[in-house]
């Protein structure tokens, strides 16, 4: 078992399951909090997390399968998707695939399920397939505003990580998501962005 991320919420480890690579997630208990109340929110996170995999994989958008949810140490053992994070691939590949995961986010929001996290290292491109990873701060919701909250985390990772191309990507990434949420809910939540935008808690990104 080997150690690959130590996050705030949870170590992520390279792991085996039934002969096959694997990934073992581990929720880390919060000292901060009240052991009582930090153990019952863990194990609804882990299992919160767990739910929503199997439902975007019943959507048809590729995620890994979960092998296994134990509750009493609040981890989650899953498939290894062996290919590479997008954010790791040539600039115009990123161009190129930014549609691809704008149909994926599509197909998440208008499916009530908000990522939470979207960032280019949650998706990764694996025989010609991008793949969704990382559910662990998602959440059901048919809100426009939790939407506009996705897509402006994805904007504001282009602009900071891939500047260079953030114009193309954006433009594409929108492409992809208005060809799935359709042209009304496309202006809506692109409207919300923009409202997001100007509050002045964000740098306005271009």
């Amino acid at each position: 078992m080997k150690l690959i991320k130590k996050g705030a919420e949870a170590d992520i480890y390279q792991t085996t399951w039934q002969n096959s690579n694997a990934i073992l997630k581990i929720r880390k208990t919060k000292n901060y909090r009240n052991s009582l109340l930090d153990s019952k929110i863990r194990k609804q996170r882990t299992i919160k997390e767990s739910q929503i995999i199997s439902q975007v994989k019943s959507f048809g958008i590729p995620a890994p399968l979960v092998y296994f949810v134990n509750l009493k140490n609040t981890s989650i053992i899953m498939q290894e998707i062996p290919g590479k994070p997008v954010h790791d691939l040539s600039e115009s590949k990123i161009i190129q695939l930014s549609k691809s995961i704008g149909k994926l986010v599509g197909m998440l929001h208008k499916n009530g399920i908000m990522h939470g996290d979207l960032t280019t290292s949650n998706f990764i491109f694996f025989k010609n397939n991008v793949y969704v990873i990382d559910f662990g701060l998602s959440q059901n919701t048919i809100k426009p505003e939790d939407h506009a909250v996705d897509l402006r985390l994805i904007k504001e990772i282009l602009n900071s990580a891939h500047a260079k191309i953030m114009i193309p990507a954006w433009k594409n990434f929108l492409l992809g998501y208005k060809s799935v949420v359709g042209n009304a809910n496309y202006v809506k939540i692109t409207k919300l962005v923009s409202d997001i935008e100007s509050r002045g808690r964000y740098a306005q990104v271009v």
